[in-house]
């Protein structure tokens, strides 16, 4: 056990000859000389230290720490080595080296930040080469971090070079060890690493401190650490001197009755001794350079002979860490003889006889059921380059196996520890096909404060996750409290189930039996609260209750309750005051009722969850298909259906598998009805995290909550029922505002403003800026399913109508039209086909007006819809699509409607063949279309077709052979073949007053084309008559402002200046322009004929 006293004396000769040699050549106290010129073409001397810039914000990277020292130090060219944060979180640390020495500190240095915005002060950096403290070298992820590395340099040495490769730049605690200490099922690193460091220096050293008084700076230092959110375990690695004060500090620890200090030796699991003196050493060459100075009783301390410390340190250090294998230590020794310094001449060198600085007795000296092969490891390296690994280094694959064992058995441990202080009483597993919602996880980190920073963001002692039923939030809950369990293992968690007084009571009463709180078995006990009082009780530890399914207000602050004991069993109870309130404790609600969760949490806003994005819920579809056929398509397509709602998701999945049917087979039933989807999502299954005492189907928690604000409060429920018979979106306030109450009774503002605020608590609905609703198309099925179960949906249908007909009164022909449109898009929606239709209906009373921008307008937007509703070849498509074609032609616009008359016929032969009735008649338009262009010929050959094809199908006497017969008359007028066209004219003007009557506009129009056939012939007297017979009928069928009217005195003006009656005739054209111009406007092509007409007219005249 013994060694040679030259041994002892030569190791503290060494020691004091670095600390001499650290003051001669790398002062730390003094900055470098810099006035020594640099010769042109000189590289400046290279600086090998690393140095630390501490307080950095900790938004920054490494560019900007890069940019910032750059801004600073201009020609120093510096190297960003590391960015970590520090331990107490609000700032981060970087390790740095620079290219150059020019203008580098040798002592701390403050540095200025950029000055923040507003009132802010100004906060400064520091940048310094003596790593004293804590410093961090690595930090993983916090979701990742799950152990605490601290390395403390020994006598004479420093914090960073201690352990940095002689002659280079690797620094294997922060360069190599953070990689190689990873999670079990993981390769990311899951180790923060740090350094402590001191004032260790011996000659000419002005430090009075003992081996007491650094184990006390060490133990403040590691207090940041027992005031984090969660101490993790804690791995020390010590070298020299740093083990003695890692030792002195845990036996101080463990004497300790604060709770911090308690904590920490706590979590101490393990220890790496490199070269540590546990014996001391012979310490009289060293006492003969330290002399009387002030380090001298520091010396003393650790001296072989009459050390009092020592001996204290090796009777008590054994057991402040537990018994054997509550934690674990392992011993380095060093194998190599290190040189040792002499003094020459007054010179102390490395000449002097290389020793053993340590022996193995000595450094393996431990706790006494530790000194095997798997705790006792040599190192073949000297003293101080034991602790010093370069890349590649064999040597460090030794001390690298030991971490990470060491590392892998301190989880282990601790976790089974902690454990079993805690309780973990959640009646769920952990839900394998989770996915997602990560946003609302960091969330929930945030602010219950478990695993964080207390700087990040103040805990809140109560957090609420509001929803609709079925988007997730107990599936949320539940991938908490297991992370929870994998991360901070000493936190109890309780699951409290809270659908019903009666299920809140039942889970206090098993967390009493559970956790054996005395008097438990008491009958007469008050057992809510005597659950509180001892979740209150500061030594139950930090826990976390889960109040899951807290939908009825009632329940938490209605009526009293009365105390637990084995008759009670009142359903209702203001259960809200039996809610622990403490320190050591938080509160996660989970609530479809977001009124409940804001009173739950104390006015705190609850967290909403919203349904899944696309790519989590495709997520969860893969995860639960297990093997069912779908491509990415048909998933995406599912999603939609289903709301993206992760529960109908599920049940979905769970629909197929049962049954063996693919995502497309699925979707066919979804698609074919409503009654399919809605009893699709009736349907009972099983899937993780839901309660016994809850419906699993979508459909049925919905109607659960549907009969819960149907019993509270009857005028919510009638709210509902009735929104749900009206389209889903943007239903006006005012449908439902004028709702009488139960009784007769009128509604008031505040009553009306309540019901809506229950049902977007329940976010069954939700409310625009314009105060319009909308409904949840899934919601709004299943609510229609529940008023058929109660045999009340033609009640709420017949309400409906009301609301709507009382919102929009009848009045002309056009209002009914309008309000046609206004009902059906009320209660069916914009895109059903019967509101299309009554849309196309207002479109064509508007172009028969002849107010054909408006028609226009209405006309685009119906067939767009048509289009995506009924798709590009629906004979409604096409038909609406020949509408707008007409009413260009109507406003001139001939080249956009011949294009879309073109299409529209092809189509039409494509779909429903030459003879059909629609497609003769886009044949009729498109010859319209060419007479009017004046491509006489072509119009000609379209027109016979067509009339000699309606008169096959439709008869000589039906209006469309009719109309397809003055088409070809006309033509034949144009062509200047006017007894042909009067001849033909003459027969269709008989027939349409026969089929039609005389007052029918197509029976006017074809009066009006005999008599323009007559004036194109100079039978002016028998125009004359036709006209003005023409007029006045249009006049009173169509108004005086009908385009037709305005057609027919155009005409007369002509017939009159052909008789002479020019005076007659340019008044008449006159006003002719003035309304066209009015109401067709000033670039209609009608409007620019009779504005040149007249402008003839006039000049002739003058």
């Amino acid at each position: 056990m013994d060694s040679p006293a030259t041994s002892q004396v030569l190791l503290l000769a060494l020691v004091a000859l670095f600390t001499i040699a650290a003051y001669l050549w790398l002062p730390a106290g003094r900055p470098r000389s810099t006035s020594e010129p640099v010769r042109r073409g000189q590289q400046p001397p290279k600086d090998d230290r690393t140095f630390r810039l501490r307080g950095v914000p900790p938004h920054w990277n490494a560019g900007d720490v890069k940019s910032f020292l750059e801004e600073h130090y201009r020609s120093a060219d510096p190297i960003i080595k590391s960015l970590a944060p520090e331990i107490h979180g609000q700032s981060s640390t970087s390790t740095v080296t620079f290219e150059s020495a020019a203008s580098l500190p040798g002592s701390t240095r403050p540095i200025p930040l950029p000055k923040p915005p507003g009132d802010q002060p100004t906060r400064n950096v520091s940048l310094d080469d003596n790593f004293h403290g804590i410093t961090t070298l690595f930090a993983p992820p916090p979701e990742d971090h799950k152990v605490d590395v601290i390395a403390i340099s020994g006598l004479g040495g420093h914090a960073f070079g201690s352990f940095k490769e002689r002659g280079g730049d690797h620094m294997w605690l922060r360069d190599a060890l953070p990689h190689d200490l990873t999670g079990e099922n993981t390769d990311r690193p899951m180790a923060r690493v740090m350094t402590y460091g001191y004032e260790s220096t011996v000659a000419q050293s002005r430090s009075i401190q003992n081996l007491e008084d650094l184990a006390t700076s060490f133990h403040n230092s590691l207090l940041a650490l027992a005031n984090a959110p969660t101490v993790r375990p804690i791995v020390l690695i010590a070298h020299s001197l740093g083990g003695l004060i890692v030792k002195q500090t845990m036996i101080a620890l463990s004497k300790s009755k604060n709770e911090d200090d308690l904590r920490l030796v706590q979590a101490v699991y393990g220890i790496v001794f490199f070269g540590v003196p546990h014996d001391g050493m012979d310490t009289s060459s060293l006492i003969a350079m330290v002399g009387n100075g002030p380090n001298r009783p520091l010396v003393d301390s650790i001296s072989r002979i009459n050390s009092q410390i020592l001996g204290i340190q090796q009777r008590e250090f054994h057991t402040v860490l537990g018994s054997e294998g509550d934690s674990e230590i392992v011993c380095f020794y060093e194998t190599v003889e290190s040189p040792t310094a002499q003094n020459t001449d007054g010179e102390w060198t490395m000449t002097g006889p290389a020793v053993t600085l340590v022996t193995k007795s000595s450094a393996t000296h431990c706790r006494p059921w530790e000194n095997g092969p798997e705790h006792v490891c040599a190192v073949a390296r000297t003293h101080s380059d034991m602790v010093k690994f370069g890349p590649q280094d064999h040597e460090y694959d030794k001390a690298r196996e030991r971490l990470k064992g060491l590392v892998r058995r301190a989880l282990r441990v601790r976790r089974r520890i902690q454990s079993s202080n805690s309780k973990f009483l959640v009646p769920y597993n952990c839900n394998p096909d989770f996915v997602g919602r990560s946003e609302i996880l960091e969330d929930l980190k945030r602010q219950l404060g478990p695993g964080r920073h207390r700087g990040a963001i103040t805990p809140r002692p109560r957090v609420a996750l509001h929803g609709l039923g079925g988007v997730g939030k107990t599936q949320i809950a539940l991938a908490y409290v297991y992370w929870l369990q994998e991360t901070c293992p000493e936190v109890s968690v309780f699951w409290v189930h809270a659908s019903s007084a009666e299920r809140f009571r039942q889970s206090y009463a098993s967390i009493a039996q559970e956790c054996q709180i005395p008097s438990y078995d008491d009958p007469k006990i008050d057992m809510l609260l005597l659950v509180k009082k001892w979740l209150e009780r500061k030594d139950c530890g930090r826990w976390l209750m889960v109040i899951d399914n807290a939908d009825d207000t009632q329940v938490f602050f209605g009526q009293p309750a009365e105390p637990m004991n084995t008759g009670t069993s009142s359903p209702d109870g203001n259960l809200g005051r039996y809610l622990p309130e403490c320190a050591h404790g938080t509160i996660l609600v989970t609530t479809r009722n977001k009124q409940t969760g804001s009173r739950l949490t104390q006015g705190k806003c609850p967290i909403e969850v919203g349904k899944m994005d696309e790519d989590e819920s495709g997520q969860l579809l893969r995860a639960t298909l297990d093997g069912v056929s779908a491509n990415s398509a048909e998933l995406l397509t599912l999603s939609s259906r289903l709301e993206c709602l992760p529960l109908a998701l599920v049940q979905a999945t769970a629909f197929m598998k049962e049954n063996t049917i693919s995502v497309g087979d699925y979707l066919q039933l979804l698609d074919k009805s409503d009654q399919n989807l809605v009893d699709l999502l009736s349907g009972e299954f099983e899937t993780v995290g839901r309660d016994s005492g809850t419906p699993r189907a979508v459909a049925e928690t919905w109607m659960l909550s549907f009969e819960q604000i149907q019993k509270q409060n009857a005028f919510t429920g009638e709210i509902l029922s009735l929104m749900s018979l009206f389209d889903r979106q943007a239903i006006p306030s005012k449908f439902l505002y004028n709702k009488q109450q139960q009784g007769g009774e009128p509604t008031t503002e505040i009553q009306f403003t309540k019901a809506l605020g229950v049902l977007k608590a329940f976010s069954f609905v939700t409310e625009d800026k314009d105060h319009n609703l909308d409904m949840h198309r899934l919601v709004q099925r299943v609510t229609q399913r529940w008023l058929d179960n109660k045999g009340t949906i033609q009640r709420f249908a017949g309400q409906a109508l009301l609301a709507v007909s009382q919102a929009y009164p009848y009045g002309d022909f056009e209002n009914r039209a309008l309000k046609a449109v206004e009902l059906r898009k009320a209660v069916l929606g914009d895109e059903h086909p019967d509101t299309l239709s009554s849309a196309a209906n207002l479109a064509s009373t508007y172009w028969k007006q002849g107010r054909w921008k408006e028609a226009e307008t209405l006309q685009v937007q119906v067939m767009e819809i048509s289009k995506k509703v009924l798709g590009d070849e629906h004979p409604d498509t096409l038909n609406n699509a020949a509408n707008l074609a007409s009413t260009y032609w109507k406003q001139g616009r001939w080249k956009e409607a011949e294009t879309l008359h073109v299409q529209v016929m092809e189509m039409n032969k494509k779909v429903l063949g030459d003879e059909h009735p629609d497609t003769l008649s886009s044949v009729a338009n498109l010859a319209s279309k060419y007479r009017d262009q004046g491509r006489w010929k072509e119009a000609e050959t379209l027109d016979v077709q067509v009339m000699e094809m309606k008169k096959k199908v439709l008869g000589d006497e039906h209006p469309d052979t009719l109309s397809s017969a003055a088409n070809l008359a006309s033509t034949y007028r144009n062509q200047g073949r006017w007894k042909e066209a009067e001849t033909l004219q003459v027969q269709v003007m008989e027939m349409y007053k026969k089929v039609l009557g005389d007052e029918h506009p197509d029976t006017l129009s074809s009066v009006a084309n005999l008599a323009s056939t007559y004036w194109n012939q100079g039978r002016w007297k028998e125009a004359e008559t036709l006209e003005v017979q023409v007029m006045e009928m249009s006049k009173k069928v169509l108004g005086d402002e009908h385009p037709d009217t305005l057609n027919c005195m155009h005409n007369l003006a002509f017939t009159w200046k052909s008789q002479g009656n020019f005076e007659n005739a340019l008044a008449l054209l006159q006003n002719c322009l003035h309304l066209r111009q009015q109401i067709l406007g000033p670039d209609h092509p009608d409007t620019i004929v009779t504005r040149t007409v007249l402008s003839g007219w006039t000049k002739e005249a003058a």
